[in-house]
């Protein structure tokens, strides 16, 4: 079942974006380590999503757009990649970094706090 809300908003540009909230455990997927990633599809939707405003907001500024709206619309392409993170670092906890606990392997471990390292930089 899924606990997805989406939510529009138009700017007084007329530029209209969405922003997902929730999660949406419909969707899983398989990946390279042999276990599934419920949050694989939402990820997947969000960056498309991000790929697109980006697009626009690449746009305004071909078109000379304000620089202040620019400035809130590209603040709001990196809300929407973060928050993409958020969810790839909530599936990599939930299921890689727990197979890692259980069958005591420290190096997936290390390499989560590496990127962590870089997502947070």
């Amino acid at each position: 079942m899924s606990d997805n809300h989406e939510h529009e908003h138009m700017h007084e540009h007329t530029h209209e974006h969405t922003h997902e909230h929730g999660h949406d455990h419909d969707h899983a997927h398989a990946h390279g380590h042999g276990h599934e990633h419920p949050h694989s599809q939402m990820v997947v939707n969000r960056l498309a999503k991000a790929t697109g405003h980006l697009q626009s907001v690449k746009r305004m500024v071909e078109n000379g757009r304000d620089c202040s709206e620019v400035l809130i619309q590209l603040s709001a392409v990196i809300a929407a990649l973060n928050n993409a993170g958020k969810l790839i670092l909530e599936d990599h906890i939930e299921t890689c970094i727990v197979e890692a606990v259980q069958s005591n392997d420290q190096q997936p471990i290390e390499d989560l706090k590496k990127a962590i390292e870089q997502f947070v930089k």
